[in-house]
């Protein structure tokens, strides 16, 4: 049997022996051991990095969810009031009720500082109080979670590369406010330039009545033909994307540009106060009054949706001929006949002394939309209560129009109410059943300008208030009917609220 002799040669010149198969494979086995070991120590180390910056990102996102929440829910309630800044405290604290952090496990205690606003969405940022002091024009919210006690994470893993790694800051802020508002982009001249005046009207003295910018409630213009310093009739396209105090330019007030708003009944702005706005002359009614129709459930040539620019809920059209019941003079037409008494395009129901020659037919229909309002009832510096003020019983035509002037009917609705509220009957008419309609559509909130504007195609002009418009019959190429109803606050004018960059 053969037998196997391990020899061990010595190594050259006189060197250790070579180890033998043994002892290389311990020997690998060590250098790998190691290896592994620095290996799982810096994946273990990625693993924590990881993780500790999943977890900066995951509550960065969860700030900002909140930030959004809080900013979007105070913008939607700002006004222009101190009550809207109450509001807009008050309703971001309800929307933190609803949320959680931490992966949805805990909630938000909500802190009043954590808000600011401001006019513009680049600041100057007012808090609670200086706002509740000066809150005309504060139109844009900002929430900072960092004064939610919210905004740092500590961290596990990223600590032990550096003390200075201890937590994160991951606070953000969100700024939201108001980006359109329901002004429709037509302007016309004031007929005055005092907000409110008294009108001394023949008989009692209670007869006072309110007059706002030269304006009577309750009667029918056509504000295509109307001037308070010439005879030539003066109105105005706005242009609709450059905010007050910013140059605009002619190519803003092209029919393309213009007409969706038209439809829409807002300018792509958070507000038309506060410095000059730009418009052109004179309003391209001709190629925009079927853009108006639109509230009347008319659609034609598809240039609004019934989706954007919905009808109104009442879409009954009070012509004078036909539509005026409530009138024991029937009008000769559909608003009080124009003059030129003192060299200006008014009304005959305008100055106060009546023209010569009026007659009760001349004063169109009366009371559509809005009645007369007895000085007594405005509160100077307040907002118009919501259900509008006590307004001038239907026995008071005789002196608020005459004398010789047209008088109500007993037909004409009781209470407070007016034709173009009715929901039933006569008076009233609903739009299509597809087409869903929204109250109050035929009202055009346009802008009252301080007059006259310098001449020229495009020109800056200062917007003294919003008036509140009846279109009683739908427009045509040349005439645009609407009764007046009284002044719009601001903070009762809504738009879009958006987030902001």
């Amino acid at each position: 049997m053969e037998q196997r002799v391990n020899i061990t040669v010595p190594s050259p010149a006189g060197g250790r022996p070579s180890p033998g198969p043994l002892a290389r494979r311990l020997r690998q086995r060590g250098a790998i051991a190691i290896l592994f070991a620095l290996m799982v120590a810096g994946l273990i180390g990625f693993i924590g990095l990881a993780l500790d910056l999943a977890r900066v990102y995951n509550r960065r996102a969860e700030l900002r969810t909140i930030a959004n929440v809080a900013a979007m829910a105070a913008a939607r309630s700002l006004n222009g009031t101190a009550t809207g800044i109450d509001n807009a405290l008050a309703q971001a604290a309800v929307a933190m009720s609803a949320l959680k952090y931490k992966y949805d496990r805990e909630g938000i205690s909500w802190n009043d500082a954590a808000l600011s606003f401001s006019s513009s969405p680049n600041g100057a940022w007012l808090d609670h109080a200086s706002a509740r002091g000066a809150p005309n024009g504060l139109a844009y919210a900002r929430a900072a979670t960092g004064n939610l006690d919210i905004g740092v994470i500590e961290l596990f893993f990223l600590r032990v590369m550096s003390d200075s790694l201890r937590s994160a800051d991951v606070q953000v802020t969100a700024v939201a406010g108001r980006s359109t508002i329901d002004v429709v982009p037509l302007a016309v001249c004031a007929l005055s330039n005092v907000e409110a005046a008294t009108r001394a009207n023949p008989g009692p003295p209670a007869n006072v009545e309110l007059v706002q910018y030269g304006f009577r409630r309750g009667v029918a213009y056509d504000l295509m033909q109307l001037n308070p310093n010439g005879t030539v009739p003066e109105n105005f396209i706005i242009d609709p994307f450059s905010p007050p105090g910013t140059a605009g330019t002619i190519g803003n007030l092209a029919t393309a540009f213009v007409g969706p708003y038209v439809c829409t009944g807002q300018l792509a702005m958070p507000r038309v106060f506060g410095g000059t706005i730009t418009v052109g002359r004179p309003f391209p009614l001709a190629s925009l009054f079927n853009q108006l129709n639109s509230r009347f459930d008319q659609y034609s040539g598809s240039l609004c949706s019934n989706v954007t620019a919905p009808p109104d809920t009442n879409i009954r059209s009070f012509a004078f001929a036909t539509a005026t019941p409530w009138m024991t003079v029937a009008p000769t037409g559909q608003v009080a006949a124009s003059t030129t008494t003192g060299s200006q395009l008014r009304t005959v129901a305008d100055p106060l002394t009546k023209p010569v020659g009026t007659t009760a037919p001349m004063y169109g229909p009366l009371w559509t939309y809005a009645r007369a309002v007895p000085y007594s009832s405005y509160v100077p510096g307040s907002v118009e209560p919501t259900a509008g003020y006590v307004a001038f019983a239907t026995s008071a035509w005789g002196t608020l129009y005459g004398p010789a002037g047209p008088t109500a009917t007993a037909s004409y609705p009781a209470g407070s109410s007016t034709p173009y509220k009715a929901t039933n009957g006569a008076n009233f008419l609903a739009p299509a059943a597809a087409h869903k309609g929204s109250a109050n559509r035929r009202v055009l909130n346009v802008a009252l300008l301080s007059c006259p504007v310098g001449g020229g195609a495009l020109n800056a002009a200062t917007v003294l208030g919003v008036g509140k418009f009846l279109m009683t019959v739908p427009a045509t190429a040349t005439s645009l009917y609407a009764e007046f109803g009284g002044l719009a606050a601001e903070q009762t004018l809504d738009g879009a609220v958006e987030l902001y960059p």
